[in-house]
């Protein structure tokens, strides 16, 4: 069944749903990888909401949702600048509130795409927050959706890596690398001692100083780095096999220091 028929089958069983805001985690980047939910929430939407880093950007999310989008449901980018300030940023969350209210009282079912999980370190998360305290009548849904770190331990295994995320009574520490080789070595050390399995995101710029620290540690060939998982350019190779050079901001690694003593 094509796109187009499977969206006419969804927003025909959905036609009946009250007007709402919802959030819907596209994953990091397969169109495939939506769940039915999604599906489901955007093919019963009046307006199609996204973040843009500028006004003039496409928006990722909008990319990853792009064969599910119907040509008769109006998109609306909603700017989300990606800067340092914080006001800038706190003024546009509001300002993204603002219409995802406005288009709810004007009787509209509005989704806000959301890239990877809609709950893991997503910019829709804050127009969420102020929805919730400067636009509390407004009904709000949230669906998740798949982590870049999941996708990428299951890529990883689908291609002769097997990478499990976490095992038996193994931990899972999900978080932004650090900022200094500091503060990554206590973090490795942590991890070491309580046996965690790391995934740090957002690695880009950083890897240039991460590599050569797993190098002199020797966990270059225990971990995994993973680059603009769910697009046709992912990368998914063990450390040991990429360059030092500055990789994009779209990048991360697994690291697992070791492995539970019952095994197969």
């Amino acid at each position: 069944m094509s796109s187009s028929a499977i969206l006419r089958a969804l927003g025909e069983e959905s036609r009946s749903a009250q007007a709402l805001v919802t959030l819907v985690g596209v994953g990091p980047g397969d169109p495939e990888l939506l769940t039915v939910a999604a599906l489901r929430a955007i093919a019963a939407a009046d307006v199609v909401a996204y973040p843009v880093a500028r006004a003039d950007a496409e928006g990722m999310a909008a990319r990853i949702a792009a064969p599910w989008i119907g040509e008769q449901q109006r998109r609306m980018p909603l700017l989300f600048p990606m800067v340092q300030e914080v006001e800038p940023r706190r003024e546009a969350w509001h300002a993204a509130a603002a219409a995802l209210a406005a288009e709810v009282a004007r009787g509209h079912r509005v989704v806000l795409l959301c890239e990877g999980d809609s709950s893991l370190y997503a910019s829709c998360s804050y127009a969420l927050i102020a929805l919730a305290e400067r636009h509390p009548s407004v009904p709000v849904a949230v669906i998740p959706g798949i982590s870049a770190a999941s996708a990428a331990a299951a890529a990883a295994s689908s291609s002769g890596i097997p990478w499990p995320l976490a095992l038996q009574q193994e931990a899972l520490l999900v978080r932004p690398t650090p900022e200094t080789e500091a503060e990554l070595e206590v973090l490795l050390d942590q991890a070491a001692a309580s046996g965690t399995v790391l995934a740090l995101l957002k690695l880009g710029h950083r890897w240039s100083w991460v590599q050569p620290h797993l190098e002199r540690r020797g966990l270059l060939e225990q971990s995994l780095f993973a680059q603009r998982v769910g697009w046709p350019d992912q990368l998914l190779a063990r450390a040991s096999a990429v360059s030092p050079a500055e990789q994009p901001y779209f990048s991360l690694l697994l690291i697992r220091q070791g492995w539970p003593a019952v095994l197969p």
